[in-house]
């Protein structure tokens, strides 16, 4: 290792040299790296397939942030911000640098934010030549040469191969991910999941840009049309979030983490993609298929018997199956990576109770508090246990991501309403019609598509609306190419008297959940509850 490197690690206690350590290795090395130490195996297609071990998904029960005078007062504490104690983390770090100082390591020097203004530099060292042809991907990667002294915003430290020792270091198990603020250096040990570096930096932004820049960080999707109108989609997990922000005629700007700044639009987070990848299918989603070609990542996925093809059906891991590649497979990809200001915004919800309308559009007080519900319902046979259909919420939709409260993004939101006046705001039920789940039947796609479809365009601009009598929503008249009797869900129901009652209940659900944010919550966002009273009446 060169003297100028081991210089840039020795601040994180690295004061002896590693065994051996690789600087900035290209995709195809890391491969051959990759394939050399036994870590995956190539598929047909030339992608790399590797399994992540016992750790399948994140592990947000054994998140933390440090709790010292910088983060203290800020941060949102309870059961999704987990407090850390200082000592404990310097500990920590000491023995996970011990620990890598006997290891051949992988570093990498990428930045997350293709904003040049909002650029967090950071340096990523990793045990597996694998994990760092993760970070290749999903982090943005600098021009060669462009910069010979980096020096990193934030660091991440990866050992899947080190464990805590709950009783002494102070974590919840084996495993962890531990962010500190103050010392700007995220620790994940005993996971293999790879995904735990890039959502741990993506809660860095959750923290740093409302904090230093004013700009509002968002857990979404973006694409922008021909003629240069931006749009973002927010959904929790099976809202359809990847497959509707998916259009040949739309340049991706992105595919989960975004930034919206005070005056220049909206900004990708990071380099690459990151997708789920259980039955996947060609004709469905062919940018993704294609994508994983030589230099791609598979996760936990099998072959066929006998073969090297992919069994992308086969659950016997994980539903959790996944790909990262690089933005730049993607062909209609966008790059740099950045925006203007989304002229539409629509929150993705797959409503189990076929209460909520297909679409429907959101004035200001409708969209912050919609946003700081977060909802979705769960359906039976998605998780153990689930017979019927459960509501979810997450906050902003992803609260496990948020070190501030909630209320802050909402307001945030709010904000760039009333600074981009001609913004759109829709919810957009891509659930049930005619009944709950087990008795309606779920809204097509193609009259989804074509909501959305109607909406970029400008279709529903001089359509009538009326107002949802519960929820408050607005809701359009007509839509091209979708029936007219869809549009007012209670009229797709045969008992008008039970879509009354389970309104109601959903509702109820709706202002329950938004008991814990309603001390922190301004009137504006208050005035978005779904009004009960009326169909009680």
């Amino acid at each position: 290792m060169s003297t100028a490197l081991l210089s840039r690690l020795a601040p994180l206690g690295f004061t002896t040299t590693p065994a051996q350590v690789h600087l900035n290795l290209p995709a195809n090395e890391l491969v051959q790296h990759a394939l050399r130490r036994h870590e995956g195996v190539l598929t047909d297609t030339g992608a790399l397939m590797a399994d992540t071990g016992r750790f399948t998904g994140r592990s947000p029960k054994d998140r933390f942030i440090v709790q010292d005078e910088l983060t203290s007062p800020q941060v949102w504490w309870g059961d999704i911000n987990i407090p850390f104690a200082p000592d404990k983390f310097d500990q920590l770090q000491a023995k996970m640098v011990t620990y890598l100082a006997e290891k051949e390591l992988y570093v990498r020097e990428a930045y997350a934010g293709a904003h040049p203004a909002y650029q967090l530099k950071l340096r990523v060292i990793n045990e597996l030549a694998w994990h760092n042809l993760f970070s290749h991907h999903l982090f943005l990667r600098p021009e060669a040469g462009t910069d010979t002294s980096w020096v990193a915003d934030f660091t991440i430290i990866s050992a899947p191969g080190f464990e805590a020792d709950p009783a002494v270091d102070g974590t919840r198990q084996k495993n962890f991910a531990i962010l500190n603020f103050t010392k700007k250096v995220l620790l994940i040990g005993g996971t293999g999941y790879a995904g735990e570096m890039k959502k741990g930096i993506f809660g860095v932004l959750n923290f740093l840009l409302p904090v230093q820049h004013n700009t509002l960080p968002m857990h979404c999707s973006a694409n922008v049309g021909a003629a240069g109108d931006a749009a973002i989609f927010f959904g929790l997990s099976g809202t359809g979030k990847t497959t509707l922000s998916t259009d040949p005629n739309r340049g991706l700007i992105g595919d989960d983490e975004h930034g919206w700044t005070p005056q220049d639009g909206i900004f990708n987070f990071e380099g690459g993609c990151y997708a789920k990848v259980i039955d996947l299918n060609q004709d469905k989603e062919p940018e993704i298929w294609n994508a994983i070609r030589p230099g791609a990542i598979l996760e936990n996925t099998r072959f066929v018997p006998g073969t090297t093809t992919v069994d992308y059906a086969n659950k016997t891991v994980t539903e959790n199956t996944r790909t990262a590649y690089p933005l730049s497979f993607i062909p209609n990809a966008v790059e740099p990576s950045v925006g203007p200001s989304p002229k539409n915004i629509f929150f993705l919800t797959a409503d189990a109770f076929g209460v909520l309308p297909p679409i429907s559009r959101l004035d200001r007080s409708h969209a912050m508090y919609h946003f700081l519900s977060g909802y979705t319902a769960k359906v039976a046979g998605t998780e153990m246990d689930v017979t019927e259909p459960q509501t979810t919420f997450s906050a902003c939709f992803g609260a496990v991501f948020l070190p501030l409260h909630p209320t802050r993004y909402a307001e945030m939101l709010g904000e760039k309403m009333d600074e981009h006046s001609d913004v759109q705001v829709w919810l957009i039920n891509t659930g049930w019609s005619g009944g709950s789940y087990g008795t309606g039947s779920r809204m097509k796609l193609s009259y989804t598509r074509a909501m959305i479809t109607a909406a970029l365009t400008g279709a529903l601009a001089d359509v009538s609306f009326h107002q949802h009598p519960v929820f408050g929503v607005a809701m359009p008249a007509t839509v091209p190419g979708v029936p007219a009797h869809l549009l007012d869900p209670r009229q797709t129901w045969t008992d008008p008297e039970a879509y009354d009652r389970t309104a109601a209940e959903l509702a109820q659900q709706f202002i329950t959940n938004f008991r814990k944010y309603a001390d922190f919550a301004s009137t504006d966002i208050l005035a978005g509850a779904p009004k009960v009273q009326l169909v009680e009446a």
